[in-house]
């Protein structure tokens, strides 16, 4: 495989699994846990399985709660807009 294919897999397959539930797994995370999941992203940065300028586990589990939160605010339908305090 290229090395292209071979980010582009690594970024759909094992990121995607990292990336689980994230919202759900983060608070209950170590630090220690933490630190493992950004020092394998930075081995797989030396792999070129990733690069430098993509973003950090932390930035990208920061940014997959910002989309939920923004979907819970945008959508009453949504299953957890209920516990959202009235804005009105």
């Amino acid at each position: 495989m290229s090395e292209d294919i071979l980010v582009v897999v690594f970024k759909s397959v094992v990121l995607a699994k990292i990336l689980y539930a994230s919202p759900a797994w983060r608070g209950f995370a170590k630090s220690s846990d933490k630190q493992r999941l950004e020092a394998f992203l930075r081995r797989c940065i030396q792999l070129h399985l990733y690069q430098q300028c993509d973003p950090t586990v932390t930035q990208l589990v920061e940014h997959i709660e910002d989309k939920l939160f923004t979907n819970v605010l945008n959508d009453d339908q949504h299953v957890r807009f209920y516990i959202l305090p009235d804005h009105s």
